[in-house]
This record gives structure tokens, C-alpha cells and sequence, in this order.
């Protein structure tokens, strides 16, 4: 039997939330279905609804609350002033004797479990109408964490009651239509996880920005979870594709970020209280808090949670410092992009913005324009202006009736699972946290624009920026014979694009990652010891640091940059093109001044294909080609294929498939097809030699143009005489696509041309192109041209 009062964890299923809350029976149900398949939950005991309305009872407190409350809705009371009195109410309120004894005789079981007196335990709140499937605001009531003693207990129970009368969450269940008299509160006890002296976060069994369900998204900082989930430090951030979680021999891991963890959460003593922030070591704040085995250890338990409960998790885990073992401490359901319609997607563009002013996570996909309201403290809530972009260092609970009026939010901590991403997704609004220093940069009155439109970095632009927006039906959209393919470069906007139904991506830039990931020249990584300036030396240094090799910085980094482009369309094809830098634009890297010419005119210079057997370049060609081979191989992206640029001749072909061969990437075997990028007039006059050395064609239009005219594409004098609609560049199409197919090649285009003019591929199809590949703010447009030219055409 158990006592009325309470009950044990591991008595709860999902179907007790009117006894315990969502919060208590999610932890019983998952350590009776789930604890046999290897997921570890802390032991603990809940009290029940009836205990809460007992106390409630038995001190007279029913008829308090309901007078407070209405005089609050009437307007004779402040919100604060409802709220506080209500609270010391409840904190002065006499335990039930029966009550008090079930709770000290559970704590004393739960030590003689865990072999200690006083055990320390965490004290969680949990409201019976908390984390329903359309009410899911993290976070409403109060947690008390390495809570040890009795006395303590019973205090720390009393005060979980009262938070459930905190101004945010009688504001909360307001806004949610809840009748306050029918919800009650239970208290959640579980033995405490020694995170203090391991690690802790949050995890999403979904990408929590873009709504791609096949990816985990995993936050982890030092100590305990509390302030990953309050935003209060910069945690690591980790992705992983969930697809390949069970494939022998393969590393799932395709997003890796090194967060600043400034500081972090211990137990604490005497005075300090239970627990305490210190700041981290340098040495923890280099490094990251979880291993390879210990991410894709997470990302199963988060595949095993969401597939019990048939829906995306939010969850929270923490490592035991003293065991190594990883709990799962609390599981609820992910509610905004469980909620999103998936026929539908909305797309914002930047047309013209002015200085970017600083940069951080983006969180959501829209664009806000307003005015700046800069504020320290919740409690400066009468400052803010409606409509206004909420500038402050970091959210909790008590900011949420200021957030719920903001335009966007931005924050200088937190990662994307803490309290201020999640709420703002609740509530539609762009946000950007982890900025680092908003609250310093940015001024009351400003003028700015919130992007959170160009991927994971979101951008406050200064001014009000011009953008559009678009909103897409995508179940309308007509198949199609052509596919009709993205070009992408930033692959951390690749996920936001995941519904688009498109047939793959026909153009991956891998110098997008090169430049803006890994930022340092190759050269400046195998010549290392070569290099002449020591501030460049030093910098290198800072950036490979924490890898065996400095060479392995460059190789891991483009393999995982590559892979999320991969990941997200999986198993289409996902053509990447290797590095396609002018001289000039090496010249730009880290430490890449060293090592490039000079040329006039880079544009028909040492570029592409020349440079791959070079000795000029042919050790930095071997590392973009051991991260094709890690991309494949390693990670499981047999979908990649490779794509030669700026090809000249056959024979230049068949030193660049040599080169690719001497590092083990021989066409054919495993399945590797390469491509060539046809772009210039030698590739369609010599078609069918090109095409017994390559299986496809791509056409850059943009080159192609420019070459067949003899006009400089970038020319402003001479932009009305660059037309790839001019009868010369047609012809050149219709005849590589005609030449190709004779030799049994596939033949696509990849150029602007069809994203800038979505009409101009009603001619590709009319020649018989195989595949269109377009930005992704296009597809929607050329799909549809597609559409009605296969209409047209004479069957």
C-alpha cells in the first residue's frame, strides 16, 4: 500500500499527471518502460494533488487565494502584490501531521536505498496542469537542488507550493485559460545526481529551430543543469544524425561548438546555501564536457525516449561526476515544432540591411524590426515599450510577461535550449542569445533589425533593415521529371530548408566552410613550420589547439561542416564541389598571403582544377580530399559526390583523378561519382572526352556566360551584354546536354540563371537538362516553371 500522501517514482505512468503532474509520472513512466532498455532515471518519491490540497485545507489558505486572486482581476490589487501575499501565505503554513511523517519516512527510505543518513536530493515542482501537450513554458515553478535533511525537505516542499503562485506563473496560466483552483501542485524528490563534479544540460530529440526530426540537439556546460537551462552560461553544442545511430563503424556526430561555460553550479555549504556558482577553470572552458562515446550514448537515449512516447522530447541529463554515469532527470514533450504545420513554411530574405552590429545564436526563423529596450532586471518591467526588441543579459521565468510583448529578444548568454530560445519559440518570436555583449553595444531607443533568416548565427543589424518575406504551401507544390535541386553554401541554413521537396542538393560550396569555419589556408597547416609571420603562427595555434594534428583541424572541420548539408537530405544526392577560390580570395585566409601569386586577372587564373596537381596547392587538395573521405566513409555520406571546378582539358582531368585516387578517392569504388563543372567552352567542344572521365555534367551558367561572350561578369559597363539567354550560351547548353547524354552522362545546371530568371527553366527543360539546381528562396518559383514546361512539352 501506499500512503495517499505520496508515491514512489516507479508506481507512476504518463497516465497519473492529474495525481502527480506531467513532470513526476513522465520520470514513472519512463523508469518502468524504459529503465530495462538502459535509461537511468535518479530513484525519488512524489507527492500527490490531494497533499497539496490538504495543506491547503488544513491552514485555511483556499479561500485567501481565491480572494487575492479576483481582487488582482478586479484591478484593486498589483500582480506583485497578489502574488507575495499569496506565497508568505503558503511558506507559513503547518505542515499535516500525516503529511509531514509520509515525507520524512520516504527520505529516510530513499538514504537507506542509496546507503547515506541524509541523503542529498533535488526538489522539483511539478503542476498537475504543467507540460500538457498545448501548455509546455518550462520552468514555471520553482526547482531546489542538493537539498539534505528533514527539515530542509519539508521547507523546500512548502516552497515548491508556494512558487506555483509566482507572478509569472499566475500570469502563465492566464494567458493558457487555466482555472487557478483546479490546479495543483506536486513535489518531486530524487536522490541528486553528482553533476556538481561532472556535467549537466538539456537535449532535444529534434532540431529545435528548424523542426528536421532527424536530428539531436544536445547542450552541455560544467556542474549542475541549472544554468543551462536559465541561460546563464554559453554552453557546448552538439548535433547528431539519428538515422545512423545504429551503423557499426560510424560516427553520427555532424555539429560540434566549443561553448564559453564562463562559469558553473556546485554544491554549496553553510552560508553559500545549497548550491553555488563559481567560475570555470581555463582548462574546462577549453574543452568539451562530453566525449564522441558519451554524445552518441545521449542521442540514443533521446531516440529511446522520443520513440516510447511517439513525439519529440525536451529532456534534461546529468553526468555523475563521481560514476561517469548519464541520468535523465526530467522528459517532457516538445511542443513548438511538434505544433508547426508541416505543409507550410514561411521564408524571410534580407534585401538590404545596414552594419551588422554584433551576432550570437539565432533562435527561430523570422525577421523583427523596432526600437531597443535595454533592461537589467525583470523588475524594470514598466520601462518596457510594446513592440520594442528586449535587450538583457540573460531571461528566467520572471521575464516572461516582459517577453510576451517584444517584437524579438536578445540576450548576451545562453545556448539554444536555454530559458529565454525556449520561450521565445513559444511565442513565434525571433531571438538571439549568447550574443556575449548586447547589453554593451546596444542603447535604449536604437534602431535595429533581428535576422534570424541566414542560419544558426542571427545578426542586429543597425537601422530597419528591407526584407521579404514569403509564405510557401508546400503540399501544392507539381512533381516533376527534371529534379529540381538547392544551391547551398552555408550549411548551417541547410535544416531550415529540410521541407522543401527537393530532390537533393545540386551545388554544396565548399569554400563557404573553408572561409568561415576553418579560416585558415591550408598551406598554412602542412607548411606550418614554413610560416614567416608570428602573429599568424600564433592564431593557428589558438585555432587547431586541442587536435593532435594541426591538419586534422582543417579535415574535421570541412567533414562536419559538409555533413549537415548531407544529413539534411540524405539519402538524395549532395553534390559538393571542392575548393573553386580565386588566388586573390586565398590570398585572404589565415596565413594565405605566404603562399599565393599575385595574378591580374584571377577569374581565369590559378583556380580549380589546376591547382589540385599542383605543387603549389597539392598538399592542401590532399586534406579537402581527406575530408571528402571522412564525410563518406567515417560519417556514413555515401550521398556525397564530388565535383570538379574549372576544368580545362582531358588531360587535366586525368592528373586531378590521379591526385584524387592517391588519397583515396578513386572514382567508382564505394559507389563515388564525380562530376565536372562545365564552364568553360573547352568542356562543350570536347563533351564526349570529358564524359568518358566523368559521370556528370554541371553547368555554371555564370562562367559559362562569361566565357562564351567575353564579358566580365562583374563588369557594371558591360552588365546589359551579359545574358545567358544570349543564342551562343543557349547553344552551348543544348549542345553539352545533347553531347553528354550520347555518352550516357547526366548533365545539370547549377548557375543563377534559373533563380534569378525562374523562366529561363522552361528552356533547360525544353533542351532536356536532367537537373536544376537553384537557391533555395526560388525552388518554389522554377519548380512550378518546371512544372508547366513538362506540361507543354510534346509527349
Amino acid at each position: 500500500m501506499h500512503a495517499p500522501n505520496l508515491i514512489w517514482l516507479e508506481h507512476l505512468n504518463r497516465g497519473d499527471v492529474a495525481r502527480v503532474g506531467g513532470k513526476n509520472a513522465s520520470l514513472g513512466e519512463m523508469i518502468q518502460a524504459l529503465e530495462p532498455r538502459g535509461i537511468r532515471i535518479p530513484p525519488g518519491f512524489a507527492t500527490t494533488a490531494d497533499a497539496y490540497r490538504l495543506f491547503l485545507a488544513e491552514n485555511g489558505l483556499g479561500d485567501l487565494i481565491s480572494r487575492t486572486l479576483a481582487a488582482q482581476v478586479e484591478g484593486r490589487m498589483s500582480l506583485q502584490k497578489a502574488g507575495a501575499t499569496i506565497r508568505d501565505a503558503i511558506r507559513a503554513g503547518e505542515w499535516p501531521a500525516a503529511i509531514a511523517a509520509d515525507i520524512r519516512a520516504a527520505y529516510r527510505t530513499l538514504g537507506q536505498r542509496a546507503g547515506k543518513a541524509d541523503p542529498s536530493v533535488a526538489v522539483r515542482s511539478s503542476a498537475t496542469a504543467e507540460d500538457l501537450p498545448d501548455a509546455s513554458f518550462a520552468g514555471q515553478q520553482e526547482t531546489f537542488l542538493n537539498i539534505t535533511g528533514e527539515a530542509a525537505l519539508l521547507d523546500a516542499c512548502r516552497r515548491c507550493y508556494a512558487s506555483l503562485f509566482t507572478d509569472r506563473a499566475i500570469t502563465y496560466r492566464t494567458l493558457k485559460g487555466f482555472d487557478h483552483d483546479k490546479v495543483a501542485l506536486s513535489v518531486g524528490v530524487q536522490m541528486m545526481v553528482r553533476s556538481d563534479t561532472g556535467g549537466a544540460g538539456v537535449m532535444f530529440s529534434i532540431d529545435t529551430e528548424s523542426g528536421f526530426d532527424r536530428i539531436v540537439l544536445i547542450n552541455a556546460a560544467w556542474g549542475l543543469g541549472e544554468n543551462v537551462v536559465q541561460g546563464a552560461v554559453d554552453p557546448d553544442e552538439y548535433q547528431v544524425y539519428k538515422p545512423f545511430l545504429d551503423r557499426p563503424g560510424i560516427m553520427p556526430v555532424v555539429a560540434r561548438s566549443l561553448g564559453a561555460k564562463e562559469r558553473k553550479m556546485i554544491y554549496g555549504s553553510g552560508a553559500t546555501g545549497p548550491t553555488r556558482n563559481v567560475p570555470t577553470s581555463r582548462a574546462e572552458r577549453e574543452t568539451f564536457v562530453l566525449s564522441d562515446a558519451e554524445i552518441v550514448d545521449l542521442a540514443r537515449q533521446a531516440r529511446i525516449i522520443e520513440a516510447h512516447y511517439s513525439m519529440p522530447m525536451d529532456i534534461e541529463w546529468a553526468r555523475d561526476g563521481e560514476t561517469g554515469r548519464i541520468y535523465i532527470v526530467q522528459a517532457r514533450p516538445e511542443t513548438v515544432q511538434a505544433r508547426a504545420d508541416v505543409h507550410a513554411l514561411r521564408s524571410y530574405r534580407i534585401r538590404e540591411a545596414g552594419a551588422k552590429l554584433i551576432e550570437g545564436l539565432s533562435v527561430g526563423e523570422a525577421i523583427a524590426t523596432g526600437e531597443v529596450c535595454l533592461l537589467e532586471s525583470a523588475h524594470d518591467i514598466d520601462r518596457f515599450v510594446d513592440g520594442a526588441i528586449l535587450v538583457t543579459s540573460t531571461t528566467d521565468p520572471d521575464w516572461v510577461p516582459i517577453m510576451k510583448r517584444a517584437a524579438a529578444i536578445v540576450t548576451d548568454h545562453g545556448g539554444r535550449t536555454s530559458h529565454a530560445a525556449i520561450v521565445s519559440r513559444e511565442l513565434g518570436l525571433p531571438a538571439i542569445v549568447g550574443t556575449g555583449n548586447a547589453t554593451r553595444l546596444l542603447h535604449d531607443h536604437q534602431q535595429v533589425t533581428v535576422s534570424c533568416a541566414e542560419g544558426d548565427r542571427g545578426m542586429v543589424y543597425a537601422g530597419i533593415a528591407d526584407f521579404d518575406v514569403q509564405d510557401v504551401a508546400l503540399d501544392r507544390m507539381p512533381p516533376t521529371r527534371t529534379k529540381v535541386m538547392l544551391n547551398l553554401a552555408n550549411p548551417a541554413a541547410a535544416a531550415r530548408w529540410w521541407r522543401l521537396p527537393a530532390d537533393g542538393v545540386g551545388l554544396a560550396r565548399m569554400e563557404f566552410v573553408i572561409a568561415n569555419a576553418i579560416r585558415v589556408h591550408p598551406l598554412a597547416l602542412t607548411r606550418y613550420d614554413s610560416l614567416k609571420d608570428d602573429v599568424t603562427r600564433a592564431e593557428v595555434d589558438r585555432l587547431t589547439r586541442g587536435y593532435a594534428r594541426r591538419t586534422d583541424y582543417f579535415v574535421q572541420s570541412l567533414a562536419m561542416g559538409l555533413s549537415r548539408i548531407a544529413a539534411t537530405w540524405y539519402p538524395n544526392p549532395v553534390i559538393v564541389r571542392m575548393s573553386d577560390f580565386k588566388t586573390n580570395e586565398y590570398a585572404e585566409l589565415l596565413g594565405g598571403s605566404q603562399f599565393e601569386p599575385h595574378e591580374e586577372n584571377p577569374m581565369i587564373g590559378w583556380r580549380g582544377a589546376s591547382r589540385y596537381y599542383a605543387e603549389g596547392y597539392r598538399d592542401g587538395f590532399a586534406l579537402e580530399c581527406q575530408a571528402i573521405r571522412r564525410l563518406r566513409d567515417d560519417m556514413g555520406f555515401d550521398n556525397v559526390i564530388v565535383m570538379i571546378p574549372f576544368c580545362r582539358s582531358p588531360e587535366e582531368a586525368d592528373k586531378v583523378l590521379e591526385v584524387m585516387a592517391e588519397n583515396g578517392l578513386r572514382r567508382g569504388e564505394g559507389g563515388l561519382e564525380v562530376y565536372v563543372m562545365c564552364e568553360i567552352p573547352s568542356n562543350v567542344i570536347l563533351a564526349e572526352e570529358f564524359a568518358r572521365r566523368f559521370d556528370g555534367f554541371s553547368i555554371g551558367s555564370n562562367d559559362l556566360t562569361q566565357l562564351t561572350l567575353g564579358v566580365d561578369r562583374d563588369s557594371s559597363q558591360l552588365a546589359d551584354l551579359f545574358r545567358e539567354r544570349d543564342a551562343a550560351v543557349m547553344w552551348m547548353i543544348e549542345e553539352v546536354i545533347r553531347r553528354a547524354h550520347k555518352a550516357g552522362a547526366k548533365v545539370g545546371l547549377c548557375g543563377q540563371a534559373p533563380s534569378n530568371d525562374p523562366d529561363f527553366a522552361r528552356l533547360l527543360v525544353a533542351a532536356g537538362i536532367d537537373s536544376i539546381s537553384v537557391t533555395p528562396d526560388s525552388f518554389v518559383a522554377v519548380k512550378a516553371n518546371v512544372a508547366a514546361a513538362e506540361q507543354a512539352a510534346p509527349s
